[in-house]
């Protein structure tokens, strides 16, 4: 395949540019989500499955909110980051390029150190937090413990595929993830059942994957292919080169990590009205919701450098159109998987358990909760774009309107109007999504152009 360098970003079909950057893109997402998805694959078909399965699915569920505060540190410094350095490309100014990425990768080390430390420090109050009962916080330690160790591989890895990405070179961003998850996915089986490690085992396979995966973005990133060189000359952290990026990344950063927040809300309030088996079907659809996501961030991710680098360029209908693209795109494949939900919830769910009960419950539960996904690819497309015309204030305004105005208080207010509260906790996600989602349209319809009339005045 030809060199990634060779596409041209200012000219063209910009429907072929966006379908050839995003389709590797989508590839990255969808394979790193396997990363969690094969472990929670493993662990529910542990034996017996209806007794030891499912605790140990339950307990590793509860670990997703930490791992998730991972990723969003991974994503402050790398979704900030990389739509600075791509507009800056695009103004013909690719030494400031290096100095964001150069800056932000150092910003990653020493985030991944804090954490690292804190996890290893904190990690039993925290799970308990996290809504882990007497029967799952064994699983939940002996897998989280292990996975902290691994915590800078995951940062590096995600957060500097991103300006792989960003670069256009998206092959080989995609490859970043593949061998990971190839990896993960053959250890897996090895470690769990094979040396009868567990939810160990699991841990194990997926930190010693991120490992390779990190090794082969430094070697990318420092190498001869590269635009943008990780150089000794750019790697200190320069709060003018760096500040920007944090405020550009706080969106992304609210978005994943309010995860957290919103899974001790969800598994409090679940375990209270439904006990281990609502918050083991909580761990099921979150699984899903994620993995079904990918698809769309990664359709955004092919977007941004179009989107970014020409908006530096000032080129006010390539932008316009990658949008109406990507607009296009994300509805039809959230109406696509809204429809297959309500047509076939429980063939989902016995992806991750077998277990009767478990099934029965979480597949209405699923119904439930992904209500109005069919609406969700105008939320990820329009919010998406925001980021990338490097638009904090609005971005950061509508992470925080779903997350916390919204989702949050409706988690704790809805059991109040229901018979059923347990299911009305579930409820309360389709709800907050709906109003975001026309907040989200109407505030990007008046504020999308207004600043491609500037753009095109300019």
């Amino acid at each position: 395949m030809a060199d990634q360098r060779s596409v041209d970003l200012g000219s063209g079909s910009v429907a072929k540019l966006l379908l050839t950057l995003s389709l590797p893109t989508i590839t990255s997402q969808v394979v790193n989500m396997l990363y969690n998805l094969v472990d929670r694959v493993y662990i529910g078909h542990m034996q017996p499955a209806d007794t030891v399965g499912k605790l140990a699915l339950t307990g590793v569920g509860v670990c997703m909110p930490l791992i998730m505060i991972i990723s969003a540190f991974a994503a402050l410094v790398a979704m900030g980051g990389a739509p600075r350095a791509s507009i800056a490309e695009g103004k013909g100014d690719s030494e400031q390029s290096q100095k964001i990425m150069g800056s932000c990768f150092t910003l990653l080390v020493g985030i991944s150190i804090v954490l690292t430390v804190v996890f290893l420090l904190f990690a039993e109050p925290l799970l308990l937090t996290f809504g882990a009962s007497n029967n799952t916080i064994d699983y939940a330690l002996s897998y989280m413990k292990i996975y902290a160790f691994g915590t800078i591989f995951v940062q590096v890895t995600l957060g500097m595929n991103a300006y792989i990405t960003a670069q256009g070179f998206t092959m080989d961003s995609m490859k970043t993830v593949l061998i990971g998850a190839i990896l993960n996915t053959v250890l897996d089986p090895i470690f769990i059942f094979g040396l009868r490690l567990g939810v160990r085992g699991a841990a194990l396979a997926t930190i010693l994957s991120q490992a390779v995966s990190c090794l082969w973005v430094l070697r990318f990133l420092t190498g001869s292919k590269t635009k943008w060189k990780l150089q000794k000359q750019y790697l200190r952290p320069v709060p003018a080169v760096f500040l920007p990026c944090l405020a550009l990344g706080l969106s992304p950063f609210i978005m994943q990590s309010t995860e957290s927040l919103i899974a001790v809300c969800f598994n409090s309030s679940l375990l209270k009205y439904g006990g281990d088996i609502a918050v083991g079907s909580m761990t099921v659809l979150t699984s899903i919701m994620q993995f079904a996501m990918m698809p769309l961030q990664g359709l955004s991710q092919g977007a941004q450098p179009i989107i970014s680098f020409n908006f530096g360029r000032r080129d006010a209908q390539r932008v316009k159109d990658a949008f109406r693209y990507l607009l296009l795109i994300c509805l039809g494949y959230s109406l696509f998987l809204w429809g297959m939900v309500q047509l076939f919830p429980s063939a989902f769910i016995h992806l991750f358990n077998d277990d009767p009960q478990l099934v029965a419950y979480a597949a209405r539960a699923l119904r439930i909760y992904m209500g109005t996904t069919g609406l969700f690819g105008i939320q990820i497309a329009c919010q998406q774009t925001f980021v990338a015309l490097g638009n904090a204030i609005t971005s950061l305004f509508l992470a925080v309107l779903r997350k916390i105005i919204l989702l949050i208080p409706l988690i704790y207010i809805l059991p109040n109007f229901f018979a059923d509260k347990a299911f009305a906790v579930f409820l309360a996600e389709p709800v907050a999504d709906f109003l975001a989602v026309t907040t989200t349209a109407t505030l990007f319809f008046l504020q999308f152009r207004k600043a491609m009339f500037e753009l095109q005045q300019s």
